[in-house]
């Protein structure tokens, strides 16, 4: 029994010691290849700092790549690297809002018809406030007028102007350019919209026409 135990215990440490040797094999299968600021392929068992400062890569024993090591980047190298990933996550970022965006529209106007309906209305918005707008300033400019008028009746009669008389001319004056202002911003704004919905149009007319090819079903 005890010799029984004895072969068995020799088998196991046999075997054991066949798969340290393997092991060992596989791991001095295992070499480093790098290549020097000229351009020549080295090789090694072990990384040097060459090899670090390069950047590596780990072969098997038949020369397969298993794994690449970039070599380390320099202060200013990480700055630019991380410059660049922002700037390409931002873009993403952005291409992303905008295919929302183009799914939201799409499911918001189905036809072309809706679309440019809702354009018409956005600047038909815009055109009662330029149109408001306009006789509000019409009324404040007749304002502006009267109060001068008497200013003027006053001096031209060699009385002084009261200052409170001043003061409202000088508040009116104030409504007035503020009214023109605003007048000048609704008319810049129909313009920018009617150029931003010929914009929109087109791309509009663009999708719908990428649709339409993804479904195979062209219009006629």
């Amino acid at each position: 029994m005890r010799k029984a135990i004895i072969i068995i215990t020799a088998i196991g440490v046999g075997f054991g010691g066949l798969a340290q040797a393997r092991q060992a094999s596989t791991a001095s299968s295992v070499q480093y290849r790098w290549r020097d600021a000229q351009g020549l392929a080295h090789y090694s068992d072990s990384l040097s700092s060459d090899a670090i400062a390069n950047g590596y890569d780990v072969v098997n024993s038949q020369g397969l790549v298993m794994r690449h090591v970039d070599r380390p980047l320099s202060p200013a190298e990480r700055v630019a690297a991380k410059k660049l990933a922002d700037e390409a996550a931002a873009r993403k970022r952005e291409d992303e809002q905008r295919q929302r965006e183009d799914q939201q529209m799409l499911a918001a106007y189905p036809d072309e018809a809706s679309f440019v309906a809702a354009q018409k209305d956005e600047l038909s918005s815009i055109d009662q406030q330029i149109t408001t707008t306009r006789a509000s300033l019409g009324t404040q400019e007749k304002a502006l007028t009267d109060l001068l008028d008497r200013a003027g009746e006053l001096e031209r009669a060699k009385q002084p102007v009261p200052k409170f008389l001043s003061d409202k001319i000088t508040a009116q004056r104030d409504v007035v350019g503020a009214q023109r202002a605003m007048l000048d911003r609704l008319q810049a704004s129909y313009v920018n919209t009617q150029l931003k919905n010929e914009s929109q149009l087109a791309h509009y007319r663009q999708l719908k026409a990428q649709l339409q090819q993804t479904d195979g079903n062209p219009e006629p």
